[in-house]
């Protein structure tokens, strides 16, 4: 599924960071909120903690803020958005024609929102705004946008996956689809495809039903809250596995599961319990 030349790619935000703050790439940003406090407080907090943004605009609705991107062309849109009215927010972006910017979703929402934020691989901020989270979201637009601006056709895939995220959000429904970052873009898999993850630091590896293999930066506690639990479990705390892939558990030297691929991993012995008696009840 993925070639051997994307197991490093998204790992380059230590190297953005060894450049210069005034030779970085600029990137024009336009906040959208109804809030007029949450507007200034964000500009603010831009302002003061984050000079690769450059702010031309802030929008109060919907009209507005088309009027702005179509007129302007920034290259990320801060888009609050409430459930459930946070229709308006993707609708917004449903009527722009020319999508060549990124979007960050400020939120109050958790739970569910989050799960479905992770799976579609965009960027998120939750309220109250905690300043290094701000500062990492710069830094992924930052890698986002460079790599896009070599591949402009990965912007169709990019808001592809926000209309996904949009009606899986609204209607409350689950994704069985994950967004995957590489060097190029985004890639969309199906989560039956993928066999087992493994923790690797704070990345996580995947490794799928066609023995192939990619390392994603995000850590494998996002991936235990966004899989479902139901086809997925945490059987360590450094790997999770494919419920409908087992083939059996065994306790010979140890407590295992084994794939049906003859792939044995092994089941923290605190989880042991919990783990057997889910089977049963399958």
């Amino acid at each position: 599924m993925y070639p051997n030349r994307f197991m490093v790619a998204t790992i380059i935000v230590s190297c953005i960071n060894l450049v210069p703050n005034n030779e970085r790439m600029k990137l024009r940003a336009l906040i959208v909120d109804d809030e007029e406090f949450a507007r200034k407080n964000l500009a603010m907090l831009l302002a003061e903690n984050c000079p690769e943004i450059e702010l031309i605009g802030e929008a109060s609705r919907k009209e507005q803020a088309k009027t702005i991107i179509e007129s302007s062309n920034p290259d990320v849109v801060f888009l609050d958005i409430r459930m459930p009215s946070g229709a308006e927010g993707f609708e917004l972006l449903e009527e722009i024609d020319n999508k060549n910017f990124l979007v960050v979703f400020v939120t109050a929402f958790k739970d569910y929102a989050i799960r479905a934020f992770n799976a579609s691989a965009v960027y998120y901020i939750l309220k109250p705004i905690d300043i290094d989270e701000l500062r990492t979201a710069v830094e992924r637009l930052l890698e986002a946008k460079s790599i896009f601006n070599q591949n402009p056709g990965n912007y169709k895939i990019y808001f592809d996956s926000l209309k996904e995220l949009s009606s899986n959000l609204l209607r409350q429904k689950p994704s069985s689809r994950i967004a995957v970052s590489h060097t190029k873009g985004l890639k969309i898999i199906e989560d039956d495809t993928i066999a087992r993850l493994e923790a690797s630091g704070n990345c996580t590896m995947l490794y799928f039903t066609d023995k192939t293999r990619y390392l994603d930066t995000r850590t494998l506690k996002v991936y235990e809250n966004l899989l479902d639990p139901r086809k997925f479990s945490r059987i360590h705390k450094s790997h999770i596995i494919n419920l409908e892939l087992l083939s059996e558990y065994i306790n010979d030297d140890g407590h295992f599961a084994v794939l049906k691929d003859g792939t044995r991993v092994p089941i923290a012995r605190n989880r042991v319990s919990e783990f057997v008696k889910s089977l049963k009840e399958t």
